[in-house]
C-alpha cells in the first residue's frame, strides 16, 4: 500500500484549519478487494477499557494483523503492548496518532478513544487513505459528524460506527417481529438507560505529568483538571464527552431508531434533568429525559444513575431492563438489548428471543473493508449520525435549558402523556433521595426545532433572546489548533 509520507503527513496534521490532506496521498491497496490470504493490517487508537476488549478479540481474527498500537497515555500503551502474544508479529507503537495514521504499512484504524477525538481522526484517517471503525458516538457534536460523512464519501473509504447492537441477531429479529404487525401499532418507545454513577470528585486544579496533556485535549481546551483522575470520567465534562445520553444513550436510541423505522433527525427536540445527590466537578446531568418528537412514533429517553434507594448499589427497571429499550405497542410491548421479550397487556411472556450481543460487528467492518461495498455495513457513517445527533440535540436543550417548576414540565409535556409519566416516576426516584425539586428544580430546556437537513436548528421554543444563538453555537462549539477538521476535508 502506498501512503503519504510520514513527514508530509505529520506537517500537514499540525498547521491551522484549511491544512487538508485532500490529493496527497494514494489509496490504500484495499481500494481493490484483498485476496483471501491477505491479512488486513490494523492500527489500533485507543487502548484503554474498550480498546483492550477490541484488541482480545481482533489477535483471534486470523484475516487481521494487529500491525500498530497507539495511546496517547504512554503507561497504556506499554501495559497493552505488553500483552500481545510472542507468536504475534510486534505492532509499531507510538503515543501520537498522526505517526500510526501516516505509516502505509496501515491499511484501516479502529478508534477507540475519547468522544472529542473521535472526528478529528476519523477525518485525518479518511484523507489518509484508511478504512475506519469508529466507537459510538462516533461524533462529538452534530457538525463533526457531517464533516465525518463528507470525508468518508470524498475519499471513498469504508467507516464503520460502533454501534454493535445494529449487529444484535436477537434484536434483528424482534425488530422483525414487531414490523410484521405482532404487537399491534408502536405507540411510543422508551429507551432508558439506568447505571449507578458515583462521584467523579473534585480535587485542586491539576495536570498529569507523565503525559502529553496537550495532545490528551486535542481540539478541545486545554483546561486543568479537578476530577481525581483522567481516564473515563472525561464522559461528564462537555469538552470531552457526552454525558450518559451520548455514552450509553447512543445504544438505545440507535435501537428505537430502527424499530420506529426512523432515519432521520426529529421535527424537533426537549430535554430537561439535573445533577442531583452528588457533589463534584461533573458538568453532564445524572437524572435526565430528552423526548423526540417523531410523527406517529415518538421516542423517549431516560437516564438515571442514583441507585433504586440510598445505600443500595442495584438500580431501578422498566419494563423490565435497567438498559435497553420498551417498545409500547397496542397489543403489548416488546423489551430488550441484547435479545429481548414480548409480553401481552397483561404482562404475560409471547415471546423471547434470543441475542449474541452484536457479536459479529467488527467481523461486519472487516468483510465491508474487504468487499468495498459500503451497502455491506451494519452501522455506515450516515446513521451513525443520526443516532449521535439525537444525543447532541438532546443536551443541546438541557445545556440551553432554565430552572423550571414540575408544573410547568407537564405543561410542555402535555402533548407527549409517556413523556408526563417519565417525569412523575422520576419525581418519585429523586423524593427516595431526599431530593426537593421545589429546592433543586430540573432543568427545562426548550423545543428545538430542526429544519429539513436534520442539522441545524430553525427556532426554539423560549422567549431567551440568547437561547438560540448559545444552542447554534453548540452544534459546533470550536476547536483547538492545530487540532482543527478543515470546513473543506
Amino acid at each position: 500500500m502506498h501512503s503519504l509520507p510520514r513527514r508530509r503527513f505529520l506537517q500537514s496534521c499540525s498547521v491551522a484549519a484549511g491544512a487538508a490532506l485532500a490529493g496527497s496521498f494514494r489509496p490504500s491497496t484495499l481500494a481493490a478487494p484483498a485476496g483471501a490470504n491477505d491479512a488486513i493490517r490494523l492500527g489500533l487508537i485507543g487502548l484503554n477499557g474498550k480498546g483492550s476488549a477490541h484488541l482480545k478479540n481482533l489477535l483471534k481474527m486470523p484475516d487481521v494483523r494487529v500491525a500498530g498500537l497507539c495511546d496517547v497515555d504512554p503507561r497504556v500503551l506499554e501495559r497493552v503492548a505488553a500483552t500481545i502474544p510472542d507468536t504475534q508479529l510486534t505492532p509499531f507503537k507510538t503515543t501520537d496518532a498522526r505517526e500510526l495514521i501516516a505509516r502505509p504499512d496501515i491499511d484501516a484504524v479502529m478508534i477507540v478513544t475519547s468522544n472529542h477525538w473521535h472526528a478529528l481522526l476519523t477525518v485525518w484517517a479518511c484523507q489518509a487513505g484508511k478504512d475506519v471503525y469508529v466507537e459510538k458516538p462516533m461524533s462529538r457534536t452534530v457538525w463533526e459528524g457531517r464533516k465525518m460523512i463528507e470525508a468518508a464519501a470524498k475519499y471513498d473509504r469504508i467507516v464503520q460506527v460502533g454501534t454493535h447492537y445494529r449487529s444484535e441477531t436477537g434484536l434483528a429479529d424482534a425488530i422483525q417481529y414487531l414490523h410484521a404487525g405482532e404487537l399491534g401499532k408502536i405507540r411510543h418507545i422508551r429507551a432508558v438507560v439506568y447505571n449507578l454513577r458515583p462521584s467523579i470528585g473534585r480535587r485542586q486544579a491539576w495536570y498529569p505529568d507523565w503525559l502529553n496533556y496537550d495532545t490528551f485535549c486535542g481540539p478541545t481546551p486545554m483546561r486543568p483538571l479537578e476530577r481525581n483522575q483522567l481516564h473515563y470520567d472525561w464522559h461528564w465534562q462537555w469538552d470531552t464527552g457526552n454525558g450518559e445520553l451520548g455514552n450509553n444513550g447512543v445504544h438505545v436510541l440507535d435501537i428505537a431508531l430502527r424499530i420506529a423505522k426512523h432515519n432521520t433527525a426529529p421535527r424537533r427536540i426537549l430535554s430537561f434533568g439535573g445533577r442531583y445527590g452528588i457533589d463534584d466537578v461533573a458538568e453532564t446531568p445524572n437524572a435526565h429525559v430528552a423526548v423526540y418528537d417523531y410523527p406517529n412514533i415518538p421516542l423517549l429517553f431516560e437516564h438515571r444513575a442514583l441507585p433504586a434507594k440510598p445505600g443500595v448499589n442495584f438500580m431501578d427497571q422498566h419494563g423490565g431492563l435497567r438498559t435497553g429499550v420498551v417498545a409500547h405497542c397496542e397489543g403489548g410491548s416488546f423489551s430488550g438489548l441484547i435479545g429481548g421479550t414480548a409480553y401481552d397487556l397483561n404482562g404475560k411472556v409471547i415471546r423471547k428471543f434470543a441475542g449474541d450481543g452484536g457479536a459479529t460487528h467488527v467481523k461486519n467492518f472487516f468483510a465491508a473493508v474487504r468487499s468495498r461495498r459500503k451497502a455491506d455495513l451494519a452501522a455506515p457513517v450516515e446513521t451513525g449520525h443520526v443516532s449521535a445527533s439525537l444525543c447532541h440535540f438532546g443536551n443541546i436543550s438541557y445545556r440551553v435549558g432554565e430552572p423550571a417548576a414540575t408544573a410547568r414540565i407537564d405543561d410542555v409535556l402535555g402533548a407527549f402523556p409517556a413523556a408526563g409519566e417519565i417525569h412523575r416516576e422520576l419525581q418519585q426516584h429523586l423524593a427516595v433521595h431526599t431530593v426537593d425539586l421545589a429546592k433543586q428544580p430540573f432543568r427545562l430546556g426548550p423545543w428545538l426545532h430542526l429544519d429539513a437537513t436534520g442539522d441545524t436548528i430553525a427556532k426554539l421554543d423560549t422567549a431567551n433572546p440568547t437561547a438560540l444563538e448559545r444552542a447554534r453555537f453548540l452544534l459546533r462549539e470550536t476547536q483547538r489548533p492545530p487540532f482543527v477538521i478543515p470546513e473543506t476535508v
